[in-house]
């Protein structure tokens, strides 16, 4: 006796908002637990994650009032950083969701199989609500956040080697500040200190660690906190502002060409600055490419 296909359900949301930050607002734990939600009455109190094909998943939902709660879980299957996390849940149910890059918006489509317990429209509307409250978190802080890009006359895989190497790294990022340098490396998970001398001679800078590294194609950096005098701060009022906050890379081929996309979720006191020093920094970085 054939098995009898599972009913698909099918959500979207237009976001007005770059890819880049889209995914990481989407993916990471911090973000989670801000948007996943359908009523003001529920909330999502932890979340965790293996972003990673194999990696399992676990968000908590709980009423707000304490009377229920459940959680999430499940198996990542496909992670395709800012296109596609498909995933198996816990009762054996699969969901794919999809990013359309559309420039300074992103179409967010989530398919999903349907349950039998509830009707298809009490799931529909139920995940239309959460996918709407995310949507509502992550254009609430674009006010804060930066979008740069530059389109480099060279293959992808040189501009990303040239991008994170050493030395190359020293060169372009000058525009940022002189004897900029990192400590570390850039494979996903790992700590690295990006560097500099400060007025007194002394280096000091920050502490971050890299939440994602796809050769050739994207890198997140997650900053922690400060380094300075041989420590590093990773709590209290000094970094309540930036910790967590992410620092993206994409890197799209445009056939023999790269268009590179750099994403900062929020520059807080700095973003001024940033502004300014950005641009020069890609341009730097397009000439050591193209030499």
């Amino acid at each position: 006796m054939a098995t009898k296909p599972k009913t698909k359900i099918t959500v979207s949301a237009e976001i007005a908002a770059p890819v880049n930050q889209v995914w990481t607002a989407y993916n990471s734990p911090r973000h989670i637990v801000k948007w996943n939600c359908a009523s003001p009455d529920w909330h999502s109190p932890s979340a965790t994650n293996e972003l990673e094909p194999g990696g399992s998943f676990s968000y908590r939902m709980e009423a707000k009032d304490g009377s229920m709660g459940f959680d999430f879980e499940g198996v990542f299957q496909k992670v395709q950083p800012n296109e596609l996390v498909s995933y198996v849940m816990a009762d054996g149910r699969e969901a794919v969701v999809e990013f359309e890059d559309l420039g300074e918006k992103t179409l967010v489509t989530v398919t999903f199989d349907a349950e039998e317990m509830n009707s298809e429209e009490l799931q529909r509307d139920g995940w239309q609500a959460i996918l709407d409250n995310f949507k509502k978190h992550v254009e609430g802080f674009q006010h804060d956040s930066m979008h740069f890009e530059i389109e480099i006359n060279a293959p992808v895989s040189k501009v990303f080697e040239l991008m994170l190497a050493g030395e190359s790294y020293r060169d372009w990022t000058t525009a940022f500040h002189p004897g900029s340098y990192y400590k570390g490396d850039w494979t996903k998970g790992s700590k690295i200190l990006f560097l500099g001398p400060g007025p007194d001679g002394k280096e000091g800078g920050m502490v971050a660690r890299i939440a994602e590294h796809v050769k050739n194609k994207y890198v997140s950096i997650e900053h922690l906190g400060l380094y300075g005098d041989g420590q590093e701060i990773t709590s209290g009022p000094m970094v309540e502002s930036f910790a967590g906050v992410t620092e993206n890379y994409s890197f799209v081929d445009l056939g023999g060409k790269t268009l590179l996309k750099v994403d900062m979720e929020s520059g807080g006191e700095y973003k001024e600055m940033f502004e300014k020093m950005w641009p020069n920094a890609l341009q730097r970085l397009k000439e050591i490419c193209e030499y």
